[in-house]
């Protein structure tokens, strides 16, 4: 892959049991100062002012950063699943999950697509002095993974009978953390099955985050990704298995 490419490109590899099995996650990082027909150098300056002048970061607004993508996302077919800024003052990433209503899933040309309308977005703005993120950030889409976070309410009922790992703001039952079994969802309450705990009935607002668990029966219910363009991945999955450990 040239380095005048900004799209960079990450081969999770995972083992399960003794068998390996390889998932393709997709990142693409691009740059909003590049002139708009060039190439996206992975080493260009990041979206947003000068990062030398090191103003004060500060908080973004999440929900309005996701109602700009969100059209973006649909405009394409796909669902926005999560926007999120990571990295902290020394390395601010905004970062955009998305997947197709069909396959769940991303491509690496659905990745690039929606990079390349989410950037051009934030450009415009920028150039009218709206930009939303006014410090500078990278920016980062992705497709969920397998063992994807559980964003929304319907996330809960499409994957039903599969391990979650959920994180509350607040304990209930005495419990901050909630794994099981997702079994359903009635209205807005969502039930997890604890085995031998028992049933515990939560709502999304009680959630701080949540996210499958990587097993081999959700491995068998996901569909692979395809293998095309694997001789141009990066493989990295040493780095993201050690990240993920921690």
């Amino acid at each position: 892959m040239s380095d005048k490419n900004a799209e960079t490109v990450h081969l999770d590899a995972r083992l399960v049991g003794s068998a390996p099995l390889t998932y393709i996650d997709f990142a693409f990082s691009t740059s909003s100062d590049e002139e708009v027909a060039g190439p996206r150098p992975a080493a260009a300056t990041p979206h947003g002012r000068d990062p030398a002048v090191a103003p004060e970061f500060r908080v973004v607004d999440i929900a309005a950063l996701s109602a700009l993508i969100e059209p973006e996302a649909q405009a394409l077919g796909f669902a926005l699943v999560r926007v999120k800024m990571t990295g902290g003052k020394s390395d601010p990433t905004l970062q955009v999950m998305a997947e197709r209503p069909d396959t769940r899933q991303l491509t690496i040309d659905d990745c690039s697509a929606l990079s390349h309308r989410i950037s051009d977005r934030l450009d415009e703005l920028e150039a009218a002095g709206r930009d939303p993120i006014p410090d500078a950030y990278r920016l980062e889409v992705s497709s969920p993974g397998i063992d994807r976070p559980l964003t929304r309410l319907a996330d809960f009922a499409d994957w039903a009978g599969h391990e979650a790992r959920i994180r509350l703001k607040a304990p209930v039952d005495g419990r901050k953390q909630v794994t099981g079994d997702l079994a359903g969802v009635d209205g807005d309450r969502i039930s997890v099955d604890m085995g031998q705990h028992g049933t515990v009935t939560l709502t999304m607002d009680q959630i701080d985050n949540a996210k499958l668990v990587m097993t081999d029966r959700l491995i068998a219910a996901t569909q692979p990704l395809s293998s095309e363009g694997a001789e141009e991945i990066e493989d990295t999955s040493d780095e993201t298995l050690e990240e993920d450990n921690h």
